[in-house]
């Protein structure tokens, strides 16, 4: 089977009758409702202070992406003609209404929370972010002196001419529109200049601490203290804020016809010079100053979101570090593994038993010693690896370019199509390519989205495999927020299959049939159809059926029809979604046997489980595929079994933490969950962590009596 003839089995149309009464939310609100979730943990009192100012930068950050992404598609969805959109299940520009009011709500809100609450409360710790207006002299005369010495060196201002040019602004970065008032009875000018947030090194500039009390002040404030030298001979000079978001989708084929990493260089660029999906600007902006920039940039009002005096609030990700540790989360230093962190060799230890790691909790370490050790150890003659995003210095990379080095086969399937990680695929792709490795730049049709990795040692005759599976990516920063599941094993059931999947990946016309592992585009769907359908068949037997799923996103109709039907059938299904999710529970005579929660803490839900009760013989898998058509159709993932108890009985306690939490969980209607026993306080990622710390407790009490 070659990839180009793999069915995309869930191309569906209005025709399906089935579908068409199935209650389904839509998946554009559902990941604003998400959103929503994050801004929810910037107005909750228990996060700590400078915590909730992150979660600020993390909507920010996330709206932004949205608008990059699926915003500029709505756009490009309501230009189709009139019978292309009426194939479509909803009407995008109504859609694209929806989406644009409820991110107006969030938006308001959020500005609302910044100003009434999180100001208040920073200035209460000592600490004040004030603008231009509100510095006294001696603060004014050292911004005006920063400014002279700091700012004005890297400002490049355009004034407006009379003949409306075309200008160019940068994707995602904040310039201030300024309006120039003149001395006499002359016209009002017009210009633009850049906020140099990166060339500066950061958006904000600590001012001389004053009897304890901190003072920030924002580099835009900064360069409004300066901008009459900046423009001199004007009476009145004033400043607003603007940002335009790009369209970030890349304009290339899923195929590799000719040099798709051609394609993606070019594309690169392009979505430099992409089209607009939206301009924010200040409120208080002029009108005609506004109009001024319409015309140059080519922009209807369309495009316009309003906004607020400042833009760009990821950047608050580099506001000041104070040292005032109660403002932030307690710490949670990462934990060893209680076996392998003391185990002299990696490869040694898997060739006795199974391990999970579950990050972040659990060091990310072990990972960077399995491909170390791999790299390092004459016996090995092959590494088989697929590479989705890693790290900008990425240690799993340079293990594997000292494998390459020291002559042993390594192959890397490198995505080119990772969303934001194109450029970083594409320079660790020419490392290892230099260094001798044989690097497959992605798979016509189907983006690699499995995170494995596949270990060939020679012990002897025989030729022994070591597996690494996991949810999260080889990416040793994420590492730390990201919350994932990784998988240590020498099960030659698996690691047979495993490399059945990489040799899928090198020649793209492999044909096997898996027995184990889930894969898709191959059996992962029928897979888990086939699971579910067992469940439906022991609760039509009057036999306790059930099904636990944690996943980052709910949205292939499939799937979801045959979630409601398993529901109607008498199945328990308890759902954690962390993202969109556009299943609706609790739907009488539908859905009334499903539940839903979403988890926002201060770590990233990621990983991806899946329990079937399977008549009291529970069928664990961990994945890194959600259910969404992309991941079930359109994508090569892996899913991989758990056949040890004492594997099984671990994630199964994991995830059992999960379904208690009433301190972090949500319903699908964003309402903190309550659950079976409200007296009892969970709050799952702390709970999940104190059991870890328990196993690690040996470790570091073993570590004690060697140091005697």
């Amino acid at each position: 089977m070659t990839a180009k003839n793999i069915p995309d089995q869930d191309n569906l149309t209005d025709s399906d009758s089935q579908e068409q009464n199935m209650p389904l939310l839509s998946r554009e609100l559902s990941w604003l409702a998400f959103n929503y979730r994050v801004l929810q943990e910037a107005k909750d009192p228990r996060v700590p202070l400078l915590e909730r100012l992150n979660f600020l930068a993390i909507f920010s950050s996330n709206l932004d992406e949205y608008f990059k992404v699926r915003v500029a598609t709505m756009r490009r969805l309501v230009k189709l003609k009139k019978k292309t959109r009426e194939k479509l299940r909803r009407d995008p520009a109504q859609e694209l209404d929806e989406i644009l009011e409820e991110v107006t709500r969030q938006q308001k809100e959020f500005g609302q929370v910044f100003r009434n609450e999180l100001l208040p409360e920073l200035r209460k710790e000592h600490i004040h972010l004030i603008n231009e207006q509100e510095c006294h002299d001696g603060q004014r005369l050292m911004a005006l002196d920063y400014f002279r010495r700091q700012v004005k060196p890297l400002l490049v201002p355009i004034i407006f001419s009379s003949n409306p040019s075309p200008l160019f602004l940068k994707d995602q970065t904040v310039y201030l529109m300024v309006k120039l008032v003149p001395h006499e009875d002359k016209q009002e000018q017009h210009a633009i200049l850049e906020v140099p947030t990166q060339k500066h090194g950061s958006r904000f500039v600590e001012l001389p601490v004053e009897q304890g009390e901190h003072y920030v002040i924002m580099l835009d404030d900064v360069i409004r203290v300066g901008l009459a030298e900046l423009f001199p001979g004007f009476a009145h000079v004033e400043a607003y804020a603007v940002k335009l978001s790009r369209d970030a989708e890349l304009d290339i084929e899923e195929e590799v016809s000719g040099n798709l990493m051609a394609k993606i260089r070019k594309s690169l660029k392009k979505r430099e010079k992409g089209r607009p999906s939206r301009l924010l600007y200040d409120p208080e902006t002029p009108g005609n100053l506004l109009q001024a920039l319409l015309d140059r940039i080519g922009l209807s009002k369309d495009e316009l979101v309003v906004g607020s005096r400042y833009h760009n609030f990821r950047d608050f990700f580099s506001f000041p570090k104070f040292d005032m540790p109660e403002l932030y989360y307690e710490p949670h230093p990462q934990l060893p593994h209680p076996e392998l962190e003391n185990a002299t060799s990696i490869l040694a230890a898997m060739k006795e038993k199974e391990f999970l790691v579950h990050y972040p909790y659990q060091k990310f370490d072990h990972v960077l010693r399995f491909f170390e050790e791999a790299a390092d150890d004459p016996a090995v003659t092959s590494i088989s690896v697929t590479l989705y995003r890693v790290a900008s210095k990425s240690k799993v990379a340079k293990a594997l370019i000292r494998a390459a080095e020291h002559g042993k086969l390594v192959t890397v399937v490198v995505e080119l199509k990772a969303r934001f990680d194109e450029e970083s695929n594409i320079f660790w792709g020419n490392k290892l390519e230099k260094a001798g490795a044989n690097v497959i730049y992605g798979v016509p049709d189907l983006k690699v989205h499995s995170k494995i990795g596949l270990v060939t040692r020679q012990e002897g005759s025989k030729a022994v495999q070591y597996a690494y599976l996991s949810t999260g990516n080889y990416n040793e920063q994420t590492s730390k927020i990201y919350t994932d599941h990784a998988f240590f094993t020498t099960d030659e059931r698996l690691t047979n299959e495993l490399a059945h999947v990489f040799n899928f990946l090198v020649d793209q016309s492999h044909e096997y049939n898996f027995e184990h592992l889930l894969v898709s585009p191959f059996n992962l769907r029928s897979g888990f159809e086939a699971l579910i359908q067992n469940e439906m068949r022991l609760a039509q037997e009057g036999k306790p059926a059930y099904m636990i799923i944690k996943i980052n996103a709910l949205q292939d109709r499939r799937m979801i029809q045959q979630l409601y039907e398993a529901s109607q059938a008498g199945v328990k299904i308890e759902m954690l979604v962390r993202g969109i999710c556009c299943l609706v529970p609790g739907v009488p005579g539908i859905s009334e046997n499903i539940t839903v929660r979403s988890i926002v803490d201060r770590y990233l839900e990621h990983g991806r489980v899946y329990i079937f009760g399977n008549g009291g013989d529970e069928k664990t898998f961990i994945a890194s595929a959600d259910w969404m058509n992309r991941n079930l159709s359109r994508r090569v993932e892996v899913g991989f079994p758990l056949y040890i108890p004492e594997l099984q009985k671990e994630i199964r306690h994991i995830i059992n933490i999960q379904l208690q939490d009433n301190q972090k969980a949500r319903t699908t209607d964003n309402k903190y969950w309550v659950s079976d026993n409200p007296s009892t306080s969970t709050r799952a990622q702390y709970a999940i962590y104190a059991y870890l710390n328990d196993q690690a407790s040996d470790v570091r009490r073993t570590a004690s009596e060697d140091s005697n």
